[in-house]
C-alpha cells in the first residue's frame, strides 16, 4: 500500500485535501463562519465543487484554552451539516473525540473519522471505529486545549511524538482497528510551540519513514504561521491572513508525501496540490 491509499477511502493520486468546516462560534479563525446548518452545507459543497476531496465537520472548538460542550450540543450543532454535505455527495470526515458522535455521525454517513485525541479523550472511541470499519485519522495529543499549553515540553519532538504516535498506534490496532484504516497526524499547535512545529514539518519525512502510516499535516491559519508572519513590532499576523503561509506549507507538504492536508481555503489548496502533482509526474530523477 502506498502512501496516499487508505483501506475504506478512494484512491486520490495525489495528497488530498481536507476542507475545515468548523460548526462552532469560537474557532480561532473562522468561529461562527459555519454555525448556521444551511451555511456550512452551502460552504462544503462550494468546497467540493472548487476540488476538495473530504470535508472536515466539527462541532467543538480545540484552539488553545477551549472549554468544551456538551455532547447534545456538539450533535445538535454537525448532525444536520453531515446529513447535508452527504445527501450532496459529498465525502465526510467527523472532527470529533467522542464515541457517540461518530456512532451517530457514521449513521448520517460519515466515511471518516478525524480525532484529535487519538482516542484518549474518550476510552470507547477505539472499540467504536473498529466495530464501524472506519478509516480513522489518528493525531499525537497530551492533553485538552484547556491546559494543553503547560504540555508542550519535549527534548527531541520529531523522537518523542514520533514515539508517542507508535504506542497510540499499538492501543488503535489492538482495539480491532485495522492498520491500513489509520492516518496519523502529529498535531502541530496541540502542545507544541512554534519550534516544535517548524521541527516536525522539517522532521516529516522521517516520520512518514519510521512510522510506516500516511500523514495528514494540520497546519491551517496556526499559530506558528502568525508568528513567522508578526509585523516589527512583533504582532502576529491576524489568523484570517495566513493563507499565502498555509498554501505555501500545503504545497512543501504534499511534494514531501503527505496523504493529506486539511486546510480552511480549501480551494487554493486543491490548486497547489495539482499542480505539485504535476510536477512530479515523469520528473528526471
Amino acid at each position: 500500500m502506498t502512501s496516499h491509499q487508505v483501506a475504506g477511502l478512494p484512491e486520490f493520486g495525489r495528497c488530498a485535501v481536507f476542507a475545515i468546516l468548523n460548526a462552532t462560534p469560537d474557532s480561532f479563525s473562522d468561529g461562527g463562519l459555519n454555525l448556521a446548518a444551511a451555511a456550512a452545507i452551502g460552504n462544503g459543497v462550494a468546497a467540493l465543487r472548487a476540488g476538495v476531496d473530504v470535508l472536515d465537520v466539527g462541532g467543538e472548538s480545540t484552539r488553545p484554552g477551549a472549554a468544551r460542550v456538551s455532547v447534545q450540543e456538539e450533535l445538535r450543532r454537525v448532525l444536520p451539516v453531515v446529513e447535508g454535505l452527504v445527501d450532496a455527495g459529498g465525502l465526510v470526515s467527523v472532527d470529533t473525540m467522542r464515541a457517540e458522535v461518530v456512532r451517530q455521525c457514521a449513521r448520517a454517513g460519515a466515511r471518516i473519522v478525524n480525532d484529535v485525541s487519538g482516542g484518549l479523550a474518550d476510552p470507547e472511541m477505539l472499540r467504536t471505529v473498529a466495530d464501524l470499519q472506519l478509516p480513522y485519522i489518528l493525531m499525537h495529543w497530551r492533553g485538552h486545549s484547556v491546559d494543553m499549553g503547560s504540555m508542550a515540553s519535549y527534548g527531541d519532538v520529531v523522537r518523542e511524538v514520533g514515539a508517542e504516535l507508535t504506542a497510540r498506534l499499538a492501543a488503535a490496532v489492538d482495539a480491532g482497528i485495522e492498520p491500513d484504516r489509520i492516518v496519523l497526524d502529529p498535531g502541530l499547535g496541540f502542545a507544541k510551540n512554534a519550534e516544535h512545529d517548524w521541527a516536525l514539518l522539517r522532521g516529516q519525512r522521517r516520520l512518514q519513514r519510521e512510522l510506516g502510516r500516511p500523514l495528514l499535516i494540520g497546519h491551517s491559519r496556526k499559530r506558528f504561521l502568525g508568528a513567522l508572519l508578526a509585523d516589527d513590532a512583533g504582532v502576529p499576523r491576524p489568523a484570517a491572513e495566513r493563507d499565502a503561509a498555509t498554501l505555501a506549507v500545503a504545497a512543501v507538504a504534499a511534494e514531501r508525501g503527505a496523504w493529506a492536508v486539511r486546510v480552511h481555503a480549501g480551494a487554493a489548496a486543491a490548486d497547489a496540490v495539482r499542480a505539485v502533482a504535476a510536477m512530479g509526474e515523469g520528473e528526471a530523477r
